[in-house]
């Protein structure tokens, strides 16, 4: 596993800890990542910054429209909004780089 400076869920607090340059161990709720991710499966999220790559499949933390969503990148548009959803085939909406605060690079 993948050293982590803080440990929490998918809210602003986690948010603020990647923003700040944190790697955090992120615990999302709920069932709309089954397979992939199961109910309170953890993982690895590392901040995004502006040269972080992100590319269609990769999982985020980000927050669509006043919720916060460990959630997938569906599509990509002129390289800086990204559609985000679950993986069940429900669209939350497009979101810019800067409503993506963490890249998954592990599930534990």
């Amino acid at each position: 596993m993948r050293d982590f400076t803080y440990s929490g869920f998918e809210n602003q607090e986690t948010c603020n800890h990647l923003r700040n340059g944190e790697t955090c161990k992120v615990t999302g709720i709920g069932n709309s990542m089954t397979p992939i991710l199961k109910s309170r499966q953890a993982v690895i999220c590392e901040p995004v910054k502006n040269d972080t790559e992100l590319n269609k499949k990769d999982i985020v933390l980000c927050k669509v429209r006043g919720h916060h969503y460990l959630h997938l990148i569906h599509a990509i548009k002129n390289d800086n909004e990204y559609l985000i959803g679950n993986n069940h085939g429900h669209m939350n909406g497009w979101v810019s780089k800067k409503q993506i605060y963490g890249k998954v690079v592990e599930v534990l």
